[in-house]
This record gives C-alpha cells, sequence and structure tokens, in this order.
C-alpha cells in the first residue's frame, strides 16, 4: 500500500476510535494525507475573497478557512491534480459549482463545515473518503444523485440547523455505499423523522447530535431503522437538554438490537431516574461497550439511585465514565447491589475528580483485567491505601493505567505492584515521578510507562529486567547506551520521543526489539550499524529531528526500508546546511558515487588507468619517447652549455666540430650531415677534408679533436670495427676528461647491442649510459627535429670561440709537431 493509502486508512481507523466531535470531525488531520509539508498551502485567516489561481500543481492540502469566500466557482478555483485534503470552513461559502471538483481528481477528504450552504453540493468524487458538511444552512438533508458515485466514501457528517426532518428518501442514492461512520444532526430537535430513511443505508457506526427531548418517539423510530443497517455502534450526543424532564424509556429498542454492540452517551444531563430505567434496558440488551463522556449527573430521586438487578444475564463487558459533573457537588448515594458488574472485565473512571480507590465497588469485579483511573486526582497513598487489599480485589488485572494523576514514588509503587499477581502492564506517564531508592519489580509486570515525568538518563538504572515494553517519551534523557538496553534482555518495544538524545551509539544490540520510537529528539544522522543490532525491527518512528543532509544519510535514503516508517515522509526534513533547510528527505537527492568512498576510489582509479592507458598508447604510437629524449638532450645541453660558458671565454677553436666516423658511413656523411650542417654556418672538421697533407694520421686526429669545440662520432656497427675511430674516441674521451666535459656528442646511426661491442670499447658502452645521445630517424618528420637539436648542441659555441683562420693554426700545429719530432 502507498504512504497515502496508508495514511487514509490511518485517519478513518483514528475517526473510528476516537469518535466525531459534536459539530463533525477533527479539524487537523492533513498529516494522514500529505507526503510532504513543502505541499501544504495553509491560507487560513488571510482575508482571502477567492481561491488563489497561482499555487503550485503539486499541493496535497490546501486550508483556505477563516477567509471571506462566499462562493467557488470553476473558473475561479486552480487546478490541482495531486490535492487530497481540502479545508475550508468558516468561509460564509453559499455556493459551490459542481464543476469545481473536476480540478481535484485525487481529493481524498473535503471538510466544508460550518458555512451556509442553502443546499447539499454535487460532488462526484469516486476518490474521497471523509466528507465533512455538518454545520450548514441547508434545508434538507437530501442526497443529490451524484453521491451514488462516492464509492469510497467512509465517513459523512451531515448537520444543519435548517434541516428539521429526515424523509424517506433522503439517503436512498447511498444505498450501496459502505459507510464506516454517519455523523448526522446540528444538535436542534427534529419536527419530524419518516421512518425507513436510515435503514436503507450499509453502516457501521451512527453517531447523533439531535435532542430529543420531548420527542422520543422519533428516537424509537431512528433506532428501528438503526437496526436494519446492522450497525455496531451507536453514539448519542445531547441526548436530552438540561431542562429535559424525561418519562418515557427512550432506550426500550435495544432490548431488540443484536447488532448494536457499542453505546456512547455524550454531553447529556442524566437523572437517577434515568438511569434506573436505562440500566433495566441495557441489562436486557447485547450492549458490551458502554461509554458516558462529559455527562452531568443529578439525583432526582430521595433515596438516591437504586436498581435492582434483573433475573437475566447481561452482555455488558466494558464501562467507561469519561468527565462526570455531579449537579449537588457530592458523591453519588447508590443502594443497589454490584453485582451485576461482575461480568466487567474493562472499566475506566476518567476526569471524575476521583482521589481514593472505590474498593468495595470494583471488589465486585473479579474477573476485570483494564482498569483505567487516569485524569484523576489520585496519589500513591490514595490508591494503594491501607484498608483496600489489592491482591483480592485485581485477582486478574492486566492493564493499570494511572495517568495524569499525582503519582510521586516510583520505589513505593514498584513494591504495591506484587499484590496484583497478573499484571501485566502500568501507565505512569504524566505524574509527578520521582527516583528515590531501588525498585523491585515483579516478574509479571513486562510493560511500564512512565512518560512525560522528569526522570533522566538513570531511570534505566530502576526498571526491571523481564521488561518488554518501556515508554520514556519526554522523560528527560539525554543519551543511551548498550550498557542500558542490555538490562533488558527481553525488550520489544522502546519508545524514546520527544528527549534530548543527540547520537544513537553504532554498538547498539536489542535482538528482540520489535518497535523503536525516537522522534522529536536532537539526532542528526542515523548510522546504519545502529539498526544492524535490530534484527527483528518491524517498525520505527525517527521524524521531526534536526537531519543533517548529508552523505551520512545516503544509505538511510536509498537501502532501508521506509515500510518500517511511521512517519515517513512527512516529519522528515533537513535541518542543515542552510541552503537545504526544511527540504524534505524524500526530495533530498545523493548519488552512490559521491557518496561512497570505495567506489569514489574505484572510479578515480578506472579514470586514471584509462587516461594513462590512452595517453601511453598515443606516446607509443606518436613515437613519444624519441622525441621526449631528443628534448631531453637539447634542455641538457642547454644547461650546461650556459653553466660552463665562462670556463671558455678565454679559449677559441678553429671547428664547432670534429667528425669521427667510419669510411663506410662516409656517404652519410658527404650527402646529409655536412650540407646541413654548414648550410646554417657550423664550421666542420672531416679527415678526409681537414686532415693536413704529410702529418701522421694520429698527430691529425689529435690537432682536430683539440681545435674543435665538440667531437662529434657518428656510431655505426662499422664504427666500433675501425681501429682508427677507436684512436678518435680515445684522443676525445681523454680532452674531454681534463677541459671540456660536455665536448662529446654522439649520433646513433643504427642499434648497436651493447653485447656485440668489442672489449676495447667498453668505456664507450659506459659513454652511452652516462651520456645522452641522438638517434637518427627513419622517418622524414623526425629527420627535422634531429637537425633541429643537433644544431642547437653545436652552436652553444660562442661566435668568439670558433674562428674561421683554420689553415692558419693547422700550420702552425704542424710546425710544432715537426720540431716536437
Amino acid at each position: 500500500m502507498s504512504p497515502r493509502g496508508t495514511g487514509l486508512a490511518l485517519l478513518v481507523v483514528a475517526l473510528l476510535a476516537a469518535g466525531c466531535t459534536a459539530a463533525g470531525l477533527p479539524g487537523n488531520q492533513f498529516e494522514m494525507c500529505v507526503t510532504s509539508r513543502r505541499r501544504v498551502a495553509d491560507l487560513s485567516n488571510q482575508n482571502l475573497t477567492s481561491f488563489p489561481l497561482n499555487l503550485p500543481d503539486t499541493t496535497e492540502y490546501l486550508d483556505v478557512s477563516h477567509n471571506p469566500i462566499q462562493s467557488i466557482s470553476a473558473d475561479a478555483f486552480p487546478w490541482l491534480p495531486l490535492l487530497c485534503f481540502l479545508k475550508a470552513t468558516h468561509c460564509g461559502l453559499r455556493v459551490i459549482s459542481p464543476s469545481v471538483f473536476r480540478h481535484t481528481p485525487a481529493l481524498q477528504v473535503l471538510d466544508i463545515s460550518s458555512n451556509e450552504l442553502t443546499i447539499i453540493p454535487d460532488i462526484s468524487l469516486p476518490q474521497l473518503t471523509v466528507l465533512d458538511l455538518s454545520d450548514n444552512l441547508y434545508e434538507a438533508y437530501q442526497m443529490p444523485d451524484c453521491f451514488r458515485n462516492l464509492t469510497n466514501l467512509q465517513v459523512l457528517s451531515l448537520g444543519s440547523k435548517a434541516a428539521l426532518s429526515v424523509n424517506l428518501n433522503d439517503f436512498k442514492p447511498m444505498t450501496d455505499i459502505p459507510l464506516e461512520h454517519l455523523v448526522l444532526g446540528a444538535g436542534v430537535p427534529w419536527q419530524k423523522y419518516e421512518s425507513g430513511a436510515l435503514g436503507v443505508l450499509s453502516l457501521q457506526k451512527l453517531s447523533l447530535f439531535t435532542n430529543f427531548c420531548g420527542n422520543l418517539s422519533l428516537f424509537d423510530s431512528l433506532l428501528e431503522d438503526l437496526n436494519l443497517t446492522e450497525a455496531s455502534a451507536l453514539r448519542v450526543v445531547t441526548l436530552f437538554s438540561d431542562d429535559c424532564n424525561v418519562t418515557d424509556d427512550p432506550f426500550e429498542n435495544l432490548r431488540s438490537m443484536p447488532y448494536v454492540r457499542n453505546l456512547t452517551i455524550e454531553n447529556t444531563w442524566i437523572n437517577s431516574s434515568f438511569m434506573e430505567i436505562f440500566l433495566k434496558n441495557l441489562w436486557l440488551s447485547s450492549i458490551e461497550n458502554l461509554s458516558f463522556v462529559n455527562v452531568t449527573y443529578n439525583e432526582d430521586t430521595p433515596d438516591g439511585f437504586q436498581f435492582h438487578p434483573l433475573n437475566h444475564s447481561i452482555s455488558l463487558r466494558s464501562i467507561t465514565f469519561d468527565k462526570v459533573n455531579h449537579y449537588q457537588y457530592k458523591y453519588p448515594t447508590l443502594n443497589t447491589s454490584f453485582k451485576y458488574a461482575s461480568n466487567l472485565n474493562y472499566v475506566k473512571f476518567s476526569r471524575t475528580g476521583m482521589n481514593i480507590l472505590p474498593c468495595k465497588v470494583l471488589s465486585v469485579m473479579p474477573i476485570l483485567e483494564t482498569l483505567d483511573v487516569s485524569d484523576n486526582l489520585l496519589t500513591d497513598l490514595g490508591f494503594w491505601w491501607p484498608p483496600c487489599s489489592n491482591a483480592s480485589v485485581f485477582p486478574k488485572l492486566k492493564h493499570l493505567l494511572l495517568n495524569k494523576n499525582r503519582f510521586s514514588s516510583l520505589s513505593f509503587i514498584s513494591g504495591q505492584t506484587h499484590e496484583m499477581k497478573q499484571l501485566e502492564s502500568l501507565d505512569l506517564s504524566f505524574n509527578s515521578i520521582y527516583l528515590d531508592v531501588s525498585c523491585k519489580w515483579p516478574a509479571h509486570l513486562i510493560e511500564l510507562n512512565l512518560g512525560n515525568n522528569n526522570l533522566g538518563n538513570k531511570v534505566f538504572q530502576y526498571l526491571s529486567p523481564h521488561f518488554q515494553r518501556i515508554y520514556l517519551s519526554k522523560t528527560g534523557i539525554t543519551a543511551i547506551t548498550q550498557e542500558d538496553l542490555s538490562r533488558f534482555p527481553k525488550l520489544t518495544h522502546l519508545h524514546l520521543s520527544a528527549n534530548s538524545i543527540q547520537v544513537l551509539p553504532e554498538l547498539l544490540d536489542a535482538p528482540n526489539l520489535i518497535s523503536f520510537y525516537m522522534d522529536q529528539n536532537t539526532i542528526s544522522s542515523l548510522s546504519r550499524y545502529v539498526f544492524a543490532g535490530f534484527p527483528k525491527l518491524q517498525l520505527l518512528q525517527a521524524g521531526n529531528n534536526p537531519f543533517v543532509c548529508s552523505c551520512d544519510l545516503h544509505w538511510f535514503l536509498k537501502d532501508f526500508n521506509k515500510s518500517l516508517l511511521l512517519d515517513w515522509p512527512l516529519h522528515y526534513s533537513c535541518s542543515t546546511p542552510k541552503q537545504l533547510k526544511g527540504l524534505p528527505l524524500s526530495e533530498y537527492k545523493t548519488s552512490v558515487i559521491s557518496c561512497e568512498i570505495w567506489l569514489q576510489t574505484t572510479v578515480a582509479f578506472s579514470v586514471f588507468l584509462f587516461v594513462a592507458t590512452t595517453l601511453g598508447l598515443l606516446f607509443y604510437k606518436l613515437d613519444g619517447a624519441w622525441y621526449t629524449k631528443m628534448l631531453w638532450v637539447w634542455i641538457r645541453v642547454k644547461r650546461r652549455g650556459k653553466k660552463r660558458s665562462h670556463l671558455l671565454k678565454n679559449t677559441s677553436f678553429s671547428y664547432h666540430a670534429f667528425i669521427s666516423y667510419s669510411h663506410q658511413d662516409a656517404k652519410f656523411v658527404i650527402s646529409k650531415l655536412v650540407p646541413s650542417l654548414e648550410s646554417v654556418g657550423i664550421s666542420l672538421c672531416v679527415h678526409e677534408r681537414d686532415f693536413v697533407p704529410g702529418e701522421f694520421i694520429i698527430d691529425n686526429i689529435i690537432n682536430c679533436v683539440e681545435s674543435s669545440y665538440k667531437t662529434l662520432f657518428l656510431l655505426s656497427k662499422h664504427f666500433v670495427q675501425s681501429e682508427w675511430c677507436n684512436y678518435e674516441l680515445f684522443f676525445a674521451q681523454h680532452r674531454a676528461i681534463n677541459i671540456q666535459e660536455d665536448s662529446l656528442v654522439f649520433i646513433l646511426l643504427e642499434p648497436i647491442p651493447t653485447d656485440c661491442l668489442p672489449k676495447k670499447y667498453l668505456r664507450l658502452r659506459t659513454l652511452l649510459q652516462q651520456q645522452t645521445y641522438l638517434e637518427w630517424p627513419k622517418e622524414e618528420r623526425k629527420q627535422q627535429v634531429f637537425w633541429a637539436s643537433l644544431k642547437s648542441m653545436l652552436r652553444t659555441a660562442d661566435k668568439s670561440v670558433v674562428l674561421r683562420g683554420v689553415a692558419v693554426d693547422l700550420a702552425d700545429s704542424a710546425t710544432l709537431l715537426t720540431n716536437q719530432t
């Protein structure tokens, strides 16, 4: 069932259980129908003369009460497809267009009571569940034919001070609609009731708000029709006025009404003489549950109330006295035997001013299971007074309600409950309970309600390990621990509403917990590990807490079973951060990626791996390694050239570079290397062209190496097999060690496996591992980068360092070498 459907079901149940007010239905039940507070439009007392047309189409609840809106036309009503609750009371409404409700197809609750409608309006809403038309000015209870379409209607309230009669065909359009509850009347006497008017209905409960004083024959006819409906409950409100002198027997027909099991008499003046007549009819009827609510009792018989039970079994099992006013300001005189009440198992004396327990009355109820003496003036000794033996008075008592009294000592009460051998539940809420000494509870007591008593966190120490249901709402508790819960191994129900609990520890463990109420506290977040300790949890109420809307609630919004929540989604909203304050949790959106760290890590790693793989493939496909290496060579040359330029400021060279190569690689040198470099002004020393004729080859090699700023080695398989190339490498390396460290430049024409190098070239292997070298690329697009890098390396010498007087230098060197020889 959807949350909305569940809400309406709860609403109807609440209306049936609690009854309706004299004027109609309870007014503020919108939370049973609405899914979000953001969808509530409360426009009451706004001095509106018409419905606002700019309401959002997501509106689910609309209240325009106490506004001077005298009529509602179709074109003056907004289109609200989700509206489920409309309240327009005390508006002075006189006319409602039938087509208005076409704009509200989802309407389920309609309250237009307390207006000036002169006729019952045409309403055709198949989804309508509750309709309140009470306290208007229509002159008849004639239902429009369109009411046949109200197939889901469960609660109907009708009442008009101008309607003084009920006619035979008034309810005929509703013959096939099974009503749960009908509220009828406006408190004024009827002049006519045609027999059979209500008999056409299928009904479970009837609430009559009509004064039958002086015209009890109408009431008799109405009871006969009620029997035809097979209704099980009857509630009469203000049956007689205060000045009414009842001489006849208005409830005689109860004897022949086998279906009516519940009777409530409310807001009525009752004389002792009437009570004597009434009890005779009650004795012979099928009534099981009798209630007197807000009645005034007057003893008009000289000897007080007298009743002699009849020799007939009685069906009565439950009796309630809720707010009984005594006209004489004294306790009534009861001259009767109470043995007729021996079959009662439920008794309630509430709001009666009781300050001492009526032991004699209760002692004749040996099977009494529930005693409700709430909202009185009872104290510890007023209830457990010494002359009253609770063991004999309450041999079967299971449920004792002492709420809203003046009880105080919890230890005293715990000791007294041992006398009630069958007692299972005790309600001490709304008292003045204090914690004094340790309590000794009987093992058979399994339920305790201490709500609305200022007790604090120590209250758990005063409770029994046998308790299964504990109610501690609004008791000043600020924290709950596992130590507290471990005291109650059988705990199934725990209510901690309206306290000041900020955090629920993650290690809470209550394996038998079924229901848990923690709403109206100061809890900002809910941990999944808390509920892991409640494997049997079936009901949870956690609304009206200041939730922080963050990733901490992600699991709750996505994974928690919302069917367990009694107050979802209406009472769940964001408190912080500021920009989300008031946002319903049902509308707060989080994503798995933004809230799960492990998933963020997985996604980030996957993205990184994908990007790295993609870049790696592109790097490989586009020869990124080669380009990177060339860039690194260029950078190192630039840095080293600047770093060592000051060391060579006073040194001059004849060539930018001496080229050492194998004669088998001469074609590359002559056709490509030399033209490319000399075309940009780089002077080269090539042995085939620049060696001095007549000189020893070794001398030429030494002179060329020393006259060149750098020595450029063209490495290939032929190079490592050349003896002269080995000499040139040796002299150039010796010069690099003593004079200029970065004077060696290596160009790799082709790959040379290091394991195939001769032993005499072991030094070359080391140099290639330590120094960067340029590789001659086969692809033409790469050759441009190669030439740019090589030219940059050879241009690091300042123009003043390399001189063009090569011939002069060579001649001087040759003469010097000859003389030395």
